[in-house]
């Protein structure tokens, strides 16, 4: 009898795939085979899947993008991922198909739905996005990451949270080094790719430290390319030893050696964060149309683990305040540390893998 068959559905970005990375890592363990559809955007951050995991890319569009013409094959291209998709759900029928929100994701929902496969969702922010909502009621249920998430009436929710990677969890609880008169670490991340206004506002912030706590001070800043070539030369300007590149592949391990995080407030960095347990400055991406970063990081500012600044109030002088805040105060950084530990779901990677299988329970029955 072969092994039943998970399809994970997630979109282009790591807030998608870094939760869907972490349910097939549970998933294979429990012997399932995973198979990850996505579309080609997706599929360049599918590099940390295990290599169990079958990656197949299915057409697929937004509308948010491109110019008249793009926009008008939008609906052929979408139409034309969804026919795919069930063609090959149809030869090898999963168990269960998850999706993980963005519009890649939209395929294999469309084919479950018209093959009445059993599905679910799972949200990583406090706010529905498009796609997530557009399934919202046609899914067995929605696996939340973030709560209160504002959600549908008819739509059956629970709040999970959101799942971390292996590489995370490894780091779980790590000993947290308050801030001291010795080296610090400090790690800026905007995003998967950076964030311009991190790179405006950040590094002139932390050049305005008092030198005795700037000596002290090493920097890992997670900067955009086009912007990676002036942050560099600021800080070496100022005599700031600082790494930047566009992107690490070792977020892990440079969050569980920081005194302080200076982030966006994407929902998979607040689970990194949370299940670490890290202070942390969080600035949330004001263009966000649903606001959900925001929402996101409520929990940890209501914990008292961080401090939320707006974009609108984000200046050098008013981070740098933020920044001294912290570091000023070892016993107040190691009780955010330890207020992000309270409100970290560990678990929440084995608790999505067990709704999983008690939905694959339920398919069989029907």
């Amino acid at each position: 009898m072969s092994a039943p068959l998970l399809i994970i559905a997630a979109g282009g970005t790591g807030g998608h795939m870094f939760p869907a990375q972490s349910l097939a890592e549970v998933m294979l363990t429990r012997g399932w085979r995973v198979r990850l559809s996505t579309d080609a955007r997706g599929a360049r951050y599918a590099g940390g899947f295990p290599d169990a995991v079958e990656v197949v890319q299915v057409p697929s569009a937004t509308f948010a993008r491109g110019g008249l013409l793009a926009k008008a094959m939008v609906t052929p291209k979408i139409a034309m991922g969804i026919l795919k998709a069930t063609w090959r759900m149809f030869r090898d029928k999963p168990a269960v198909v998850v999706g993980f929100g963005g519009y890649p994701s939209i395929p294999a929902l469309g084919a479950a739905v018209i093959l009445r496969v059993p599905r679910m969702i799972h949200e990583q922010n406090g706010v529905l996005g498009r796609v997530n909502e557009l399934f919202a009621t046609r899914v067995a249920g929605v696996a939340c990451g973030t709560w209160p998430t504002e959600l549908p009436e008819e739509a059956l929710s629970a709040h999970v949270g959101n799942p971390v990677r292996a590489t995370v969890m490894e780091r779980a609880g790590a000993a947290y080094i308050p801030p001291g008169d010795y080296p610090m670490e400090l790690l800026v991340m905007g995003g998967s790719q950076g964030a311009r206004i991190l790179s405006d506002v950040v590094p002139p912030a932390i050049a305005g430290l008092p030198m005795e706590m700037l000596r002290n001070i090493r920097v890992s800043h997670q900067a955009r390319e086009e912007d990676a070539e002036r942050v560099i030369a600021f800080y070496a300007e100022h005599d700031i030893a600082a790494d930047v590149q566009p992107f690490f592949d070792d977020v892990p391990r440079r969050m569980s050696e920081a005194q302080l995080v200076i982030t966006r407030a994407g929902a998979s960095t607040i689970a990194d964060m949370s299940v670490i347990g890290r202070p942390s400055i969080l600035i949330p991406l004001a263009a966000a149309v649903r606001d959900e970063q925001t929402a996101n990081g409520r929990g940890l500012v209501d914990a008292g683990a961080a401090i939320m600044v707006p974009e609108s109030a984000l200046t050098p002088e008013a981070l740098m305040e933020q920044i001294m805040t912290i570091l000023s105060n070892p016993s107040g950084a190691l009780q955010m540390a330890n207020a992000a530990l309270s409100v970290s779901k560990p678990e929440a990677a084995e608790t999505l893998a067990g709704m999983v299988e008690n939905l694959a329970a339920e398919g069989k029955k029907t």
